[in-house]
């Protein structure tokens, strides 16, 4: 068992334990940022080290804001700072783990958090078990990529996000061409292009004038994201962010953002060959990563700095987040309102419209829902491809999905 002294936290033991300790938690899928691992440093030179039980709510107190991580936090804790009893627990996640249809949740606990020490146990030297062959019989069962396409972000293991990071990267967006102001040449044109037709005249004679006709150039139309990245939002986020790489590697004309309690523009930073510098330089430049939501103030923001920059030309806007938002959506419905009279279409993807029972029964959801022209969600790559092959039609405001939200909402 680790010892809690003062020498181990005067020789820098202790807290460097802290902050390896929340990278496992990270890693197993808890949303645990930078300010977090201070705020638990801080609380522990508080509370002090004396009793192992204050040691644990402390950590727990600062790093578990969601019911569901409770029992993560507690195996990641007593496996981590080394309890006896729960070494069997520790020996059961090094064995093959299945997926199976039922019953799966404490496998895949289990699963995700042996994940997560995977990769520490293998940096301290010690001897891998060798690799055991296991026959399977492939009867009646399914395909490993027709099951991560329908996965939640949030279920899936470390192996399973790297396999899905791979799939993202190789999607590809065909945004539907839109008529522009410019026009050019063209033989079945409606219109005269008298400024071509002239010049043909001067090189046939006076006594002709051939007509030359035109009509509007098409083009895909710009395309901005505004994306959530507060501690509800987790590991969906990380993952959407890496769909705005792809998107901004793959087409001109994208401008993304991040917000959490402020905005910040990242677009520069995605535009990076290697997606991994891209979200180590936005993780640099965004101070507020995994904090609260301020939807509003940052929409305010965007409406009064941004949107005539980047919705000058007809864009199309996608808005990334679940909708909490922690000034109760206050000022939220006019700055969406004006947000979608700016842009040619607003696409509200919210990974919470993943549950069969959800309802936008928040104030920030009732404020956003009535100014979207499409409701969608964004909780696994099936669910990005729809948005994909939604984003190659034209599309119309208002549409019909989402006015069954509008009805729930009452």
């Amino acid at each position: 068992m680790t010892e809690f002294s003062d020498a181990s936290c005067k020789h820098g033991r202790l807290l460097a334990n802290i902050m390896h300790f929340a990278r496992v938690l990270r890693a197993a899928g808890l949303p645990i940022g930078p300010g977090r691992v201070l705020d638990a440093v801080n609380a522990v030179r508080a509370v002090g080290v004396a009793d192992r039980d204050d040691f644990y709510w402390t950590l727990h107190s600062v790093f578990v804001n969601r019911s569901p991580h409770r029992e993560l936090f507690d195996q990641a804790f007593h496996v981590f700072w080394r309890n006896p009893r729960l070494l069997e627990r520790m020996m059961a996640m090094a064995l093959p783990a299945f997926d199976y249809p039922q019953g799966m949740s404490e496998q895949r606990l289990r699963r995700r958090l042996g994940d997560a020490f995977k990769s520490g146990f293998g940096a301290e030297g010690g001897q891998q078990p060798p690799a055991t062959e296991v026959e399977l019989d492939a009867a009646l069962s399914w395909s490993a990529r027709e099951v991560l396409q329908d996965k939640d972000f949030e279920q899936m293991s470390s192996d399973e996000v790297a396999r899905a990071k791979s799939a993202v990267a190789r999607m590809r967006l065909l945004l539907a061409r839109v008529p522009v102001r410019r026009y050019r040449r063209h033989r079945l044109g409606t219109r005269v292009d008298m400024r071509a037709s002239l010049r043909s005249a001067l090189r046939s004679g006076a006594g002709v004038i051939p007509l030359e006709r035109c009509r509007r150039r098409r083009r895909p139309p710009p395309l901005v994201i505004l994306c959530d990245i507060s501690g509800s939002m987790g590991r969906y986020s990380r993952m959407l962010l890496h769909f705005a790489h792809t998107l901004a590697t793959d087409r001109s004309r994208v401008t993304s953002f991040v917000f959490g309690t402020r905005l910040t523009n990242v677009t520069r930073h995605l535009r990076e060959k290697d997606v991994d510098v891209a979200l180590e330089r936005i993780s640099d430049a965004v101070p507020d990563w995994s904090g609260g939501t301020r939807i509003g103030a940052c929409l305010a923001e965007f409406n009064r700095l941004w949107s005539r920059r980047v919705l000058a030309q007809g864009a199309v806007t996608l808005l990334i987040t679940d909708g909490l938002d922690r000034d109760a959506g206050e000022g939220l419905g006019d700055q969406v309102e004006r947000l979608h009279k700016s842009c040619r279409r607003l696409i509200w993807l919210n990974p919470l419209l993943r549950y069969e029972d959800f309802a936008p029964r928040s104030s920030g959801m009732r404020a956003i829902l009535p100014h979207v022209d499409d409701f969608r969600s964004a909780h696994n790559l099936s669910s990005l491809e729809e948005l994909a092959d939604v984003l190659s039609q034209a599309g119309a405001r208002h549409q019909e999905g989402v006015s069954q939200w509008l009805v729930r909402r009452r």
